[in-house]
């Protein structure tokens, strides 16, 4: 089939765009720039020139497509509330030239509702975007889903390797601007995590499935300590290791202090049987151990 990928020249978007031209499939991926066009052509795929803000060429891409997989997300925190409203937008604008082609709309285990302590699993539903702005995407799925369209969702945690790792990147960014790694209170908070190989092959698996109002948990690990991650970190950049407090926390993690305490451990149980989806990549830690930084990142 033809997939029609925004973010195709993203993080998970590359990896997805390999697996899915590895397996048969043909490649249509959204484009922003000549050099995102062709970093596209260069892995066998076909650019769509076009932008999340460009609603109708937006249209015209899923209307040469079989399916889609919507990747693309601004993870700008300082305009965050804008940001998860304008992907509302676009989930819009997909599923009103959508059909009956599959959709798969990305969203993040967080955005499930669990018991405290519990894993969240894929059959928790969803918070209202009125409490976490992101469920907006969610949302936008199950609208389509409602009616009468084939809409569903993948749930991600912190996808890595060892040059990128979700949100611990932006832990890492700041550790080396304040020069320490800090966690809060004993750092038993957890975040689950996947490999971004292991997450693209579920991505392919979900869109050859095309079950209507799926919901599937991109999950290896299903959580992570945050102490565990400052203390592998603080071993790979040579720097201290810290508790802070939460009233600490928005002076250390800034736009981020409202993730680093949260607990969200979250299962793929239900994925891994549906899909037949077994990671085999690295965990978390491994990759943390191995981590490549730029030059201009590096610790002195």
């Amino acid at each position: 089939m033809k997939v029609f990928i925004t973010g195709a020249t993203g993080f998970i978007g590359t990896a997805l765009t390999k697996d899915l031209v590895a397996h048969g499939h043909s490649v249509l991926g959204l484009a922003r720039s000549e050099e995102g066009a062709l970093a596209l052509g260069a892995l066998g795929a076909e650019p769509h020139r076009g932008s999340l803000e460009d609603l109708e060429r937006l249209k015209r891409g899923v209307t040469r497509a079989d399916a889609v997989v919507h990747l693309a997300f601004n993870h700008d925190f300082s305009t965050y509330m804008k940001n998860c409203a304008d992907d509302r937008t676009v989930i819009d604008a997909i599923g009103s030239v959508l059909g009956g082609r599959p959709l798969l709309v990305t969203s993040g285990t967080g955005m499930a509702r669990f018991e405290p302590g519990q894993p969240a699993t894929e059959d928790a539903p969803a918070a209202s975007s009125a409490v976490i702005p992101r469920a907006a995407s969610e949302e936008g799925a199950n609208a389509i889903t409602a009616n009468g369209g084939n809409a569903g969702i993948v749930r991600l945690p912190q996808v890595h390797d060892t040059r990128r790792q979700g949100l611990v990147s932006f832990v890492i960014q700041t550790a080396l601007e304040k020069r320490v790694l800090a966690y809060l209170g004993d750092g038993a908070n957890r975040w689950p995590a996947a490999h971004v190989s292991d997450v693209a092959r579920l991505y392919r698996l979900a869109i050859e499935r095309a079950e209507k109002g799926a919901v599937y948990n991109a999950v290896a690990e299903e959580g992570v300590s945050m102490r565990a991650i400052a203390d592998t970190l603080g071993n790979r950049l040579g720097l201290p290791v810290k508790s802070i407090t939460p009233d600490e926390a928005p002076e250390y993690f800034g736009v981020m202090a409202m993730f680093a305490a949260m607990d969200s451990p979250a299962s793929s149980a239900i994925t891994r049987k549906k899909l037949d989806w077994n990671p085999t990549g690295p965990g978390l830690l491994a990759d943390l151990e191995k981590l490549e930084l730029p030059e201009t990142m590096a610790a002195t």
